[in-house]
């Protein structure tokens, strides 16, 4: 009996070691989140603050442009990720596949601090009475000049070609963009390209290259790009928020949506149906509607938050009129033709 006391007792003490032991490796290894953004979404103080609060480690993924958000999201080689920060079109393009998880609100409290109009029923990331994504933050997509070089507002897209300027033009490195871009500047209608039209588009978009200085992806290389090279205008896909870099960085710019109107983007977040934590991706994004996160966004980034009216443009600034982004006719025949611009094609190669 005691012998047999005896092994009790030792295997009831390797079982709790064992569970000791599983338990430690538990703590040691916190759930990992991991987030797909935009440049300035995401910030580290933020991302800090969610992890102690939610004992997880968060790995944040940038992004430049759309087509390469869809290609992170394509790829199937790595883990994947939980939860994405994108426009309201490529969102709905997740949803018809369904690559999206539907969001229980009652889960996310901050839902309720957003403007009315931003918890309706918005076209893209609601379907049959489910909401799969949550409004964060938009803006135009305006141009931004160099006050010093232009004595009045650029009144038209049109300057981007304006052989002024030769040499001293910034564009956004966008395939879906450029052609809603150039469809504009042509008085057309960007979204649905006639197939007859893509031709003459993609050689005034060769046009647009030889005026160019460079092409950018990131907020930030377009302000150095300012900063090493006299840039008179470009077009700024992150609107606001470039203008916001700038000035801060000590160039007199001025900023227009021009006659023709400019492109304009909500960006929300979602969570992706194939992670595996989708609760705390949840969670993610009620801290980040949290006005210590959402009303910084826009006192560091220059962006709208979803929480309070912004500062609206004034009066001059405001020529045309805003155009939200809608689904394109064929981006992949955007794309290619895009790649043969960039790649320096001639015009009569199309």
């Amino acid at each position: 009996m005691l012998a047999s006391h005896g092994l009790q007792r030792r295997a009831v003490l390797a079982s709790a070691a064992q569970a000791a032991l599983w338990h430690g490796a538990a703590q040691a290894a916190p759930p990992v989140l991991r987030v797909l953004a935009w440049p300035g979404y995401a910030d580290s103080d933020w991302v800090h603050a969610f992890e102690s609060r939610h004992s997880a480690q968060v790995e944040v993924t940038i992004v430049g442009s759309d087509e390469v958000l869809r290609a992170k999201l394509a790829d199937s080689r790595g883990p994947g990720y939980d939860v994405v920060a994108a426009n309201t079109v490529e969102l709905a393009a997740l949803l018809a596949r369904g690559e999206l998880a539907p969001l229980n609100l009652s889960d996310m409290p901050q839902v309720a601090r957003q403007l009315p109009r931003f918890r309706g029923a918005i076209e893209g990331i609601v379907r049959d009475g489910k909401t799969y994504a949550v409004p964060y933050t938009y803006s135009e997509m305006g141009l931004v000049y160099d006050r010093q070089q232009f004595s009045a507002p650029p009144q038209s897209i049109s300057a981007l070609w304006d052989p002024r300027w030769r040499g001293r033009v910034l564009a956004f490195d966008g395939a879906t963009h450029a052609f809603s871009l150039a469809a504009l500047e042509r008085g057309q209608l960007p979204f649905r390209i006639a197939d007859d039209q893509f031709v003459p588009l993609a050689r005034h978009l060769v046009g647009l290259r030889r005026n160019l200085l460079s092409l950018y992806a990131l907020p930030e290389e377009s302000v150095d790009l300012f900063r090493r090279h006299r840039v008179a205008v470009m077009h700024a896909n992150y609107g606001q928020q470039q203008l916001k870099l700038l000035r801060d960085a000590g160039f007199n710019v001025g900023y227009v949506v021009p006659r023709e109107g400019a492109l304009a983007w909500l960006d929300c977040w979602a969570v992706l149906r194939r992670s595996p934590h989708q609760a705390l991706a949840a969670q993610w994004i009620n801290h980040m509607l949290h006005p210590a996160v959402s009303l910084e966004l826009t006192r560091r980034q220059g962006l709208a938050n979803t929480l309070e009216e912004p500062a609206a443009l004034d009066r001059d600034s405001l020529m045309g009129p805003i155009v939200w982004l809608q689904p394109v006719e064929d981006d992949a025949r955007r794309t290619r033709l895009w790649q043969r611009v960039v790649a320096g094609d001639r015009p009569e190669r199309f």
